[in-house]
């Protein structure tokens, strides 16, 4: 069965029928948007899981990354991020309260034939657990480890870690709310 999203305008109302995910008749115009989420998942030390993904990847193959993907069709922001984190590494965090929530909006204007356009949700999680918890999906990734921040900045430094930029701009504006405070 083809897996479908649904297709959301600029105000991030859901627009028209849905649509497959991939293939024939996936294709967002230019005003159209889809739906993707990002987990940041911090364990107790302060170290975060990564992953690295397989060689068998069209974009991006053997880079690393932290667990996410599209939303499907029907799914909120929470519940595809519960449910990337629960497929990706095996974790259970519908429980967990999210540190910070940060978005932004992906418009591309240099493919106005076929442009990736999306929200993005980055969920940053601080919760109790080691590597020994996750149970990596094997078909998407190498494998995976906890680092510290330092250890991501030499890693996205390589440009080996993707989105990376944003998971710093999202870190960063945790910060100045945190001061705020």
């Amino acid at each position: 069965m083809q897996e479908m999203i649904d297709v959301y305008d600029k105000n991030r109302r859901i627009v028209g029928p849905p649509r497959p995910r991939k293939g024939e008749g996936s294709r967002l115009s230019m005003d159209e948007y889809a739906l993707v989420v990002i987990a940041l998942l911090e364990n107790e030390e302060g170290k975060y899981l990564i992953t690295q993904r397989s060689m068998d990847k069209a974009w991006g193959a053997g880079w690393w990354e932290v667990s996410g993907g599209g939303a499907s069709q029907g799914e909120s922001s929470r519940d595809a991020i519960d449910r990337e984190v629960r497929e990706e590494t095996g974790l259970e965090i519908e429980k967990e309260k999210p540190v910070s929530i940060y978005c932004y909006v992906n418009q591309d204007q240099k493919h106005p034939e076929h442009p990736d356009n999306y929200f993005c949700d980055i969920y940053h999680f601080k919760f109790d657990f080691d590597l020994s918890d996750v149970k990596l999906q094997e078909e998407e990734t190498l494998g995976g480890k906890l680092v510290r921040l330092d250890e991501m900045d030499a890693i996205a430094e390589k440009g080996e870690f993707l989105h990376y930029a944003r998971i710093k701009e999202a870190l960063a504006a945790e910060e100045v709310i945190k001061k705020m405070k």
